[in-house]
């Protein structure tokens, strides 16, 4: 099984003799990402990160997704992309606010779309995409003669 880190931009690695090569950039992407008040108090985030991960059978999304309701969760698969939506309401005394998330993650090509399920336990959103049966592997025995 592999698991894989996944995050909405490509960060370039830093060469041996320049430890601060790419630092503006690093700081433009924390701040990018991240809508803040006068305070610096982080108050929405737009993308979160995800996990991919697969095994012989399935392949599968996890997103943790802390103090958003079931309800407020909307997965949809379309034209071989995968995209999470969820909204997260918070009142502070009459005011009500919501902060909206989304994510897109490309499928691979042996996932069959039309039987793609979601699991949402714990403030942990589970994708499971299960893989075609022509790409599953195929255990042959072999007789003796």
């Amino acid at each position: 099984m592999r698991i894989i880190r996944y995050y909405p931009n490509n960060r370039s690695f830093v060469p041996a003799g320049r430890p601060w090569a790419g630092l503006e950039q690093e700081i433009d992407r924390l701040f990018s990402t991240a809508v803040t008040d006068f305070g610096g108090a982080v108050l929405s985030r737009t993308q979160f990160p995800v996990d991919l991960y697969e095994d012989a059978a399935n392949a599968y999304v996890r997103a943790e997704l802390p103090g958003v309701k079931r309800e407020d969760i909307q997965v949809e698969t379309a034209d071989g992309v995968l995209s999470i939506t969820a909204t997260r309401k918070e009142t502070a005394g009459e005011a009500e606010e919501a902060f909206s998330f989304s994510r897109s993650v490309t499928l691979p090509a042996d996932v069959q779309s039309e039987q793609v399920t979601a699991a949402y336990e714990n403030g942990i959103l589970t994708v499971t995409l299960p893989k075609r049966q022509e790409t599953k592997p195929k255990k042959v025995s072999v007789a003796v003669q």
